[in-house]
């Protein structure tokens, strides 16, 4: 559907969805299926191999935490098990590649506004829309299952995701095109989907993204050394300052990176000057990979943070058609700036030492919601959210005319038999997940693989 431009009426464009549906049901769709020969421990194995080996044990200790941590590293496994699923619906846009329960959260508008989206794109593809919404909806019950809720709870709440995205979908068809397009995922235009055991948590989380700005960075995470020289401080193995030597090829990158930006925002970014640059460890699946904070000065006590972070291949990639070689910094950016409702300004992309970099700006009011922590009626609110916004990423590159003719309308059988296929997928991929984990920590029982646990 990508680069699709002919016109064609509302009624053809659904007709279509509803004919994928009738060669591919929801039933065949949502099969729970897993690759032949799988092994989980193998694939993470695996993907420790150009990783920085002393920081492979903090990634497996992550991992082995509990089943949702192990989820939320392993895209890979999972990929492989999506892909054999057998024949999908056709329908194929710019998706996530990792679109669990904590890939969402807030951030800011370029306009300072807080919205919500998916947050997190180094496993960015084209590839099929269900690969995210089965993702999406296991998490959710592995999330629910951590937070000590009732299975039913759990998988009322995937099924509520699915039930978020396919009505959000019916809605953004029948929307003027422009409208569509327009559209942001903020606080008001969640609100009428259901968020009332939500609206709490949600103010909270908004009003702590506020403060989450490169001056507040600077301020927990440096230290004036002497008059207007600022320094990262040292807290090891999280935050480590870079030599010169070290620094220097993160700092000479910035060129590049400047070069991918837009012209007026590029003249920006030339009046600041850099001041420091440390590793950083983050999240969870990028553990290991090389991570940078640059420290830079602006207009007076201005500070602004930059997280110059390494692109890998997409986990995704070796189970889809080949595409022509790509910078790996750009396919994440092209796949952020599709799927996102407005995206950050600085966001670019660079090469180190022949390895390539994404680049923005780091913790930009950015503020989540962690799903383990959802209590009861919380969760299902939280899902059908996620659905959403989901729903309204990949509208971007897909027709929500046919994507939404194939998942049925509101208030009907098929859109019922549609949110009830995801859940029953959800709940019995979160059963594999579990399984999976166990196997992990039983491979770090027996010294097969490294573990520091607490980091």
């Amino acid at each position: 559907m990508i680069g699709s431009t002919g016109w064609a009426t509302p009624e053809a464009l659904r007709a279509e969805g509803v004919q994928r549906r009738v060669s591919t049901p929801v039933k065949s769709l949502t099969e729970p299926r897993t690759a032949a020969g799988r092994d989980p421990v193998a694939v993470i194995a695996a993907s420790n191999g150009d990783r920085v080996q002393d920081l492979v044990p903090i990634r497996i200790g992550r991992m082995i935490s509990s089943p949702f941590a192990f989820l939320r590293g392993s895209a890979a496994v999972m990929a492989g098990d999506l892909a054999a699923g057998g024949a999908g619906t056709g329908l194929t846009g710019y998706i996530c590649g990792d679109a669990h329960a904590a890939n969402f959260g807030f951030f800011a508008s370029p306009e300072r506004r807080i919205v919500m989206d998916v947050n997190d794109f180094d496993e960015t593809v084209v590839g099929p829309w269900d690969w995210d919404l089965k993702r999406l909806t296991a998490s959710v019950v592995s999330a629910g299952r951590e937070a000590g809720l009732p299975e039913d709870e759990c998988r009322d709440s995937a099924r509520d995701c699915a039930t978020g995205y396919r009505t959000a979908l019916a809605e953004l068809a029948d929307m003027s095109l422009l409208d569509a397009y327009y559209l942001t995922t903020d606080h008001s235009t969640l609100e009428h989907f259901g968020i009332d055991d939500l609206v709490e948590t949600f103010d909270r989380v908004r009003r702590k993204a506020k403060k989450n700005t490169s001056r507040r960075v600077a301020q927990k995470f440096t230290s004036r050394i002497e008059h207007d020289a600022w320094r990262f401080t040292p807290a090891p193995p999280i935050l480590t300052p870079l030599e010169s030597a070290e620094a220097f090829p993160v700092i000479e990158s910035l060129d590049g990176y400047a070069a991918t930006l837009e012209e007026e925002i590029r003249t920006l970014f030339g009046r600041y000057a850099v001041v420091d640059v440390a590793h950083r460890i983050v999240g969870l699946g990028s553990v290991g990979y090389r991570s940078y904070v640059v420290l830079l000065h602006g207009n007076g006590d201005e500070a602004l943070v930059l997280q110059v972070k390494q692109a890998r291949p997409s986990s995704l990639a070796p189970f889809l058609p080949p595409v022509p070689d790509q910078h790996d910094g750009e396919r994440v950016v092209r796949g952020q700036r599709w799927m996102q409702t407005v995206s950050d300004v600085l966001l670019g992309w660079t090469s180190i030492g022949g390895v390539p970099f994404l680049v923005r700006q780091f913790r930009d009011m950015k503020g989540a919601i962690d799903p383990t922590t959802l209590r009861a009626g919380q969760l299902d609110d939280y899902a059908r959210v996620c659905g959403v916004v989901l729903a309204r990423a990949h509208a971007q590159s897909i027709d929500p005319r046919t994507l939404s003719g194939y998942c049925g309308a509101p208030d009907t059988a098929d859109g019922e038999e549609f949110d009830q296929g995801f859940a029953t997928f959800a709940a019995a991929y979160a059963d594999r997940t579990e399984a999976d984990h166990a196997e992990l920590v039983a491979a770090v029982t027996a010294g097969k693989l490294p573990a520091t646990t607490g980091v």
